[in-house]
């Protein structure tokens, strides 16, 4: 066919896929019927994870019978929760990292400065007294892994101080 200049049909073997649709295009499409989160496109009623490709399957979910006896149940319901990956979740975990090491320098240089043992944060009533009165007190390692991860800290930088100071 070639040799006479006709060309060949089109091949029918193409994908009919949105090739650079992001699950927050469909997020905007369709309102807050959905959500995205980590790059997943999340029915915000059914919290399952949807095709954000083919919004052929988006449409198909939702005019399902479950969708919508969920989207019911959903709407009784006080309480909006929204599913979330997993990266998403221990991202906010981390953001309380700095806080919680924070507060265990802080008891170190406490106990250090008062000439309190370590071993003493190991007392259960000391374990009691620090997760009902103090923030994230609970948080506070036994003296052991005080000793090995946090007091080097603490001496070093005393150090500095000192060094600073003497300047």
């Amino acid at each position: 066919m070639e040799r006479f200049g006709v060309k060949s049909a089109p091949s029918r073997n193409r994908s009919k896929t949105a090739l650079y649709v992001t699950p927050q295009d469909r997020v905007t499409e369709f309102g807050n019927e959905l959500h995205e989160d980590g790059g997943k496109l999340f029915c915000t009623s059914c919290n399952v994870v949807l095709n954000h490709v083919r919004k052929s399957a988006i449409n198909d979910h939702l005019k399902s019978k479950t969708h919508t006896k969920r989207k019911a149940e959903f709407e009784e319901q006080n309480v909006r929760k929204k599913q979330r990956t997993l990266t998403a979740s221990l991202q906010c975990n981390s953001a309380a990292q700095p806080e919680k090491s924070s507060v265990i320098q802080d008891f170190v240089k406490m106990c250090l400065e008062a000439n309190i043992p370590l071993e003493k944060a190991d007392h259960p009533s000391v374990r009691a007294f620090l997760s009902r009165h103090v923030k994230n007190g609970s948080s506070i390692p036994k003296s052991e892994q005080l000793r090995k991860a946090y007091l080097p800290d603490g001496y070093d930088n005393e150090n500095q101080l000192i060094n600073t100071e003497d300047r």
